[in-house]
């Protein structure tokens, strides 16, 4: 089983404003505001070094019962991954959300994927990229074994 991993928070959780890390300048810029009532459910960022079919690095969802700050960078443990495609102007890419829980959580250290949220977290990724004009279409969940075996393959690319 893979050991933890750095990620990077853009966009905190609670957050209303969506942040994006923008290379060139090494700082997050504030990219896009949520709709009223809308919220991130729980910390979102990426795996730094990775590139995702998006040209993105690839996304995280940080699944703790903590908010941290955009910049932050957690060493977290995989424990799934929304396996998606997203479509926007007709074209179809995959677009996977990974998740993991904080290697510091008390509150989730020894779950493995909360079950009772995932009906809410689908909900949040279509109705984030709804208000972008994209289409978001959940594929599978998988548990930790599958998502490390396609976060390894999508690292090797």
């Amino acid at each position: 089983m893979m050991k933890t991993l750095e990620i990077v928070i853009e966009t905190p959780r609670n957050s209303h404003q969506k942040y994006k890390y923008d290379k060139r300048s090494g700082s997050f810029k504030l990219s896009n505001l949520l709709p009223l009532g809308m919220c991130f459910p729980y910390d979102f960022g990426f795996l730094p070094g990775t590139k995702a079919e998006d040209g993105d690095p690839i996304d995280v969802m940080v699944i703790s019962e903590f908010i941290s700050f955009p910049g932050c960078r957690i060493d977290g443990r995989l424990i799934g991954v929304l396996t998606a495609t997203q479509e926007e102007k007709g074209k179809a890419i995959r677009n996977d959300r990974y998740f993991f829980i904080p290697e510091n959580s008390v509150t989730f250290k020894h779950i493995d994927f909360p079950k009772e949220h995932l009906k809410q977290l689908l909900f949040f990724f279509i109705t984030y990229n709804e208000e972008k004009n994209r289409k978001f279409n959940p594929l599978k969940v998988h548990n930790a074994s599958k998502a490390e075996k396609l976060l390894l393959k999508a690292i090797e690319k």
